[in-house]
């Protein structure tokens, strides 16, 4: 039994267990069981801490784990869903017995023989040859939207080709109409045959890419297409005057005679660069803007940039390297293309800005082929790499000189935008002595101007009268 200061005598075996032992040390100062109790409670506390650490780790771990479960998950089922697609694709092409009964495809009895690349296409004479057929059957891709696997609202049968328009790498361009009712309303249009050789892969994307620039006045308009079998067909809307180089070269004792050339070829200028300005809004680089890829309807208020074999949708790819060439043998107008695609193996909407600089040249020549002193392939690559431009034209003037030097400028980046180059070309039409308004044929003049009304209305209406000279 002991006592504490109180007269209360405090009986250790009833508070504590008999093998400890109570001592009480100074008058006042605390017992050895009790300073036992506190260190038993600081360890605890710490222990708990450090509990607390263990538990938001192995949490963490837990969920991190549950991520990559749900990730994999997610991956391997469409990896199934893609290798089903690709058994179905495969069984389909070689099981005959699945393609559709569709009529045997046909083309052209005499093929065309189409220029090099690197050259512009030569004048075609007028034919009238039927289509023969031809016995490949392909399946279309499923890469593009459902409408493409719907039945043609056309057959091969029903086109009757009238005459040529022009014969490219790819495809030959007649001007051609339905031998049994209308395409869309459309009596006569515009059709393009694809060549021997020809990927339906390639294909379906011109018509993509076609589909998406819609409703612009300058760019050629897409009406229907045929990809079930070959020959691969697109019907677009009718031009009446060709491509217009071919309307330049036939035309040219006439405009050369026009006091107005210069305006009305600043006129034509404008409405390409406005449907070039349309594609660059869409993310479409065009890749081969030349003179033979731009037709008329009528000049100069009525061109429109057409043949979009070459062209690509920046918007559908993934990185900004992926506007980069990645098949090095593809063949490519070289004489349009600018010098970081031989240095660089590059190619962007400045490039098409390059190209347009090249077509302002073509016109400026009556479209005489640009770097005529060349003839080699070789020859034309080393000389756009060190610098060399083509040479002025006569009698082209200062404005449009200026615009022609600025699409050639290097580095890429200090060319201007095809923004820059329509506010340009809007300020040389608006400054002209003689006004013409780009949206209508219809000029205006005074009476001081009645000696050049006539000239305009003759300049303005030559596309009516070559329309059987193509």
């Amino acid at each position: 039994m002991l006592y504490s200061n109180s007269a209360t005598p405090v009986n250790c075996s009833q508070s504590f267990p008999p093998d400890h032992t109570c001592k009480t040390l100074l008058p006042g100062s605390p017992t050895l069981c009790s300073v036992s109790v506190k260190l038993f409670v600081l360890l605890v506390s710490l222990g708990s801490t450090w509990a607390i650490l263990v538990y938001i780790l192995v949490g963490t771990f837990c969920f991190i784990i549950l991520q990559c479960t749900v990730v994999g998950m997610l991956c391997l089922k469409k990896y199934r869903s893609m290798a089903s697609t690709i058994r179905e694709l495969r069984a389909t092409r070689f099981m005959p017995s699945r393609l559709p009964q569709t009529e045997a495809p046909i083309i052209p009895a005499r093929p065309v023989q189409a220029d090099e690349v690197e050259t512009v296409d030569e004048e075609f004479p007028t034919t009238t040859t039927p289509l023969q057929q031809r016995s490949t059957v392909r399946i279309p891709s499923k890469k593009l939207w459902k409408s493409l696997h719907q039945s043609p609202r056309f057959t091969k049968s029903d086109l009757n080709l009238l005459q040529l328009i022009k014969a490219g790498k790819e495809g030959i361009f007649y001007q051609a109409r339905m031998s049994r009712g209308t395409c869309k309303g459309h009596n006569m249009f515009t059709c393009k045959i694809s060549k021997d050789g020809v990927r339906l892969k390639h294909v379906e994307l011109e018509i993509s890419i076609m589909r998406k620039l819609v409703h612009h006045k300058n760019i050629l308009q897409l009406l229907d297409w045929s990809t079930v079998e070959e020959p691969y067909i697109l019907i677009m809307e009718y031009v009446s005057c060709g491509t217009l180089r071919t309307f330049l070269q036939t035309n040219r004792t006439n405009l050369s005679a026009s006091s107005e050339l210069q305006s009305l070829l600043t006129i034509a200028s404008y409405q390409i660069a406005l449907a070039m300005q349309y594609l660059r809004s869409k993310m479409i680089v065009h890749s081969d803007l030349a003179l033979r890829n731009i037709m008329v309807s009528k000049f100069p208020w009525e061109v429109k940039v057409a043949e979009f074999g070459l062209a690509r949708d920046l918007s559908r790819l993934t990185s900004r390297h992926s506007n980069r060439w990645r098949n090095p043998r593809q063949q490519v107008p070289l004489r349009w293309y600018p010098p970081e695609y031989f240095k660089n193996n590059y190619y962007s909407f400045k490039g098409d800005v390059w190209a347009f600089g090249i077509v302002l040249w073509e016109m400026q020549t009556f479209g005489m082929l640009p770097y005529p002193n060349l003839e080699t392939s070789e020859a034309v690559v080393y000389h756009i790499c060190i610098g060399h431009r083509n040479t002025n034209p006569d009698g082209c003037r200062p404005e449009i000189l200026h615009v022609m030097k600025n699409c050639w400028m290097e580095p890429y980046t200090m060319r201007p935008s095809f923004a820059d180059i329509v506010s340009m070309l809007e300020n040389i039409i608006e400054n002209d002595s003689d006004y013409v308004d780009v949206e209508s044929p219809e000029l205006l003049v005074t009476d001081e101007d009645e000696s050049h009304k006539a000239t305009f209305l003759q300049a303005s209406s030559i596309c009516v009268g070559s329309t059987n000279a193509i």
